[in-house]
């Protein structure tokens, strides 16, 4: 029931938040979080650092959220991120909030039972990895190579630092 209800949320944020006049200019960036989040649910699939749990529903697990929340919420939060990102010094405020507010809501979701920490990961691994994030989603969106160039030792960091071993990977 709360990811209907979150869906539902975030619908409403695109209809009154999202620019779509503009939306494929956000395009390459959603894309861009979309392949890096499929990334580690294949590279992490044995050893999971972080994972959606349903507590009521039986038939609704992890795949199924993390699906919604790529396809859906991200999509929506990338557009209206990019959308009023500031110019100048403003921007590093900017990505602390947003990073801060992604961080709030998995703390919520965590308490309540629905995000589970795994394999040494915490929600202080959680706020440094929104703030990589937001981030790189603005640096892809101005410069998309060096992005796309800075995510691969991004990957190298977590696999040394959360090291599944080969037997875990596919």
């Amino acid at each position: 029931m709360y990811l209907l209800f979150v869906v539902v949320v975030y619908i409403l944020f695109a209809i009154y938040f999202v620019d779509w006049k503009n939306w494929r200019s956000y395009y390459p960036t959603i894309q861009y979080f979309i392949i890096c989040n499929l990334l580690y649910n294949f590279i992490f699939y044995q050893h999971t650092l972080w994972k959606y749990r349903a507590v009521t529903v039986y038939w609704l697990n992890h795949t199924l959220i993390d699906i919604t929340f790529t396809f859906i919420i991200v999509p929506t939060v990338i557009m209206i991120y990019l959308r009023y990102y500031p110019a100048g010094k403003k921007q590093l405020a900017y990505i602390a909030i947003w990073a801060a507010y992604f961080t709030s809501i998995e703390w919520l979701f965590y308490k309540k039972g629905l995000f589970l920490y795994e394999n040494g990961w915490n929600i202080l691994w959680s706020s440094i990895f929104n703030i990589i994030l937001f981030i790189f989603v603005s640096i892809h969106y101005k410069r998309p190579l060096l992005a796309l160039l800075a995510s691969g030792p991004i990957v190298i960091i977590l696999l040394f630092l959360f090291h599944p071993t080969l037997s875990e990977l596919k």
